[in-house]
């Protein structure tokens, strides 16, 4: 679950109802992450600033995954642990 979370917003919506029935504590960890990943990338719409926002996401997508793909629970770095804290509730 934590890495099809990764994959596409299809993929995390497919995750969340995996999570829901046999929940994982990596798979919500991760379901969590993902989710503000999502949500700051919309921001790369803004223009000038959105090039630098898209390339963060970008960079924080990539260090979630292969953290996920490594088992591990780390959250990436300056908003990870606000992601958990403020999605603790999936």
């Amino acid at each position: 679950m934590a890495i099809l979370a990764h994959i596409t917003f299809l993929g995390w919506i497919i995750a969340i109802i995996m999570n829901s029935s046999n929940k994982t504590e990596l798979g919500s960890f991760y379901i969590r992450q993902t989710l503000g990943i999502f949500l700051i990338g919309i921001l790369s719409v803004i223009p000038l600033l959105g090039i630098l926002i898209g390339l963060f996401c970008f960079v924080l997508w990539i260090v979630s995954l292969i953290n996920a793909i490594n088992g591990s629970q780390k959250p990436v770095f300056l908003v990870g642990d606000l992601f958990q804290d403020w999605f603790k509730g999936l």
